[in-house]
């Protein structure tokens, strides 16, 4: 496996026009494509991801196996285990692969309960997976209306509808140069990203004490085990 390659892909919120030019490149860098469907016999005709895909196909010549794998909506763990193995077993045939998601694969998306397990069964492969982000369906939404989702000193906040009291993954964003940041407290596991995409980009795993970049961004991600999954 240490000359695999698996890419996990944003397809954005149903819109072939808001798929990212990297999403295309590692697209188009695969030879299989592993596309969920809901359809238990394989065949992709209740699937919006086979419909961009096959659009993206012509649109962007991109020449690759499409592989379908039966995504039920019932968070079945075992239906997970059984995607893992098929794009594994894609991968005995195939040296890059793409598994497609809409949306952006951060939020709500399958694809972390996929990587926990392959980080688990395979880790080989785990360290050679890129996640390829996307658009969100609330960015999308506030791009048609016109309405920002947070400006100025207002905040937004994504609240599932399910349930309450749930774990959460807080963003600290707009700081200024030179800001202590005693005053943020985590709950979860904070990560600092500095300068993300541009020159002099820093991660660091923890929580600077002190701003020196004003693209400085916090994220207190929830963890799994609070969770309970």
């Amino acid at each position: 496996m240490d000359a695999k390659k698996l890419y996990m892909v944003s397809l954005g919120p149903g819109d072939e026009e808001l798929v990212t030019l990297k999403a295309i490149d590692r697209l188009k860098q695969s030879s299989a494509i592993c596309v969920p469907t809901k359809s238990s016999d394989n065949t992709f005709d209740k699937s919006l991801t086979h419909k961009i895909i096959t659009k993206l196909q012509q649109a962007h010549n991109i020449d690759a196996t499409l592989v379908p794998l039966y995504s039920p909506m019932n968070y079945d763990a075992k239906d997970w285990y059984n995607q893992v193995e098929i794009i594994y077993q894609t991968l005995q045939k195939h040296d890059k692969v793409s598994f497609v998601t809409l949306g952006d694969a951060g939020v709500y998306s399958s694809v972390y309960y996929l990587l926990d397990i392959i980080a688990d069964k395979y880790p080989k492969l785990y360290q050679n997976c890129e996640v390829v982000a996307g658009v969100t369906s609330f960015s999308q939404a506030s791009a048609i209306i016109k309405k920002p989702l947070c400006v100025g000193d207002s905040r937004f906040e994504i609240v599932p509808l399910h349930k309450d009291n749930l774990p959460k993954t807080t963003i600290y964003m707009r700081p200024k140069i030179g800001q202590d940041t005693t005053s943020i407290k985590s709950s979860g596991e904070i990560y600092t990203f500095e300068n993300i995409n541009y020159e002099a980009e820093k991660i660091t795993k923890g929580k600077i004490d002190k701003v020196s970049r004003y693209m400085t961004l916090f994220i207190d991600f929830f963890t799994k085990d609070t969770n309970g999954v």
